[in-house]
């Protein structure tokens, strides 16, 4: 990302993905400077962005999943005016348009599930400039390689990340990061 947050400031990064409210506290607490936000409604969001801003973290909300907003810009305007966080997180075009239109950071969220998805998905991220990747599921060293000579965006491998040497599989790959649900693993894997 263009402020560096994924492109070596802080070395091989691990991203908490906070998927219930309960796990905001751990993320808030863990020693990576970005978390994922996969929770929240109109009511919460704010509060939720404004625990993780107190703790020093970049928050990325992933839009798809906040209950009471349509899939419509105008709630990603909402957002970026009245939420306020780093940057948005979608796999909806239109949202990642609109977020880098309103001054926010955008990663795409792709699933790869073929051949045809990972050429779609190209052609997608040449369309829109989001800022980083997101790439689903994360255990694909040999498409996070494509992704990578095709793009000089950064990649962040999610998705059914198990264990260290799944994380250690998908940097050395090339990915940025690797976000993902497992609070073991956000304490557990040392920052380099």
């Amino acid at each position: 990302m263009k402020n560096g947050l994924f492109t070596g400031t802080w070395g091989r990064t691990i991203i908490p993905a906070v998927r219930k409210p309960e796990d905001l506290a751990a993320a808030c607490a863990s020693d990576w400077p970005i978390l994922f936000l996969l929770t929240g409604d109109l009511f919460t969001v704010h509060d939720y962005v404004r625990q993780a801003d107190e703790a020093g973290k970049k928050v990325f909300l992933h839009v798809d999943f906040l209950a009471g907003l349509a899939s419509d810009p105008v709630a990603v305007e909402y957002i970026a005016d009245k939420v306020r966080p780093t940057g948005i997180i979608s796999t909806k075009s239109h949202m990642v348009k609109q977020a880098k239109k309103c001054g926010l950071q955008a990663i795409q969220r792709l699933f790869l599930i073929d051949t045809s998805a990972l050429e779609h998905g190209i052609h997608t991220v040449r369309q829109n400039r989001p800022d980083a990747l997101e790439v689903m599921p994360g255990l694909i060293p040999r498409v996070i390689g494509e992704l990578r000579a095709s793009t000089s965006l950064p990649i962040i491998a999610g998705g059914l990340i198990k264990d260290h040497e799944e994380i250690e599989t998908a940097l050395r790959a090339g990915a940025a990061a690797v976000s993902m649900g497992n609070q073991s693993l956000w304490h557990s894997f040392a920052m380099t």
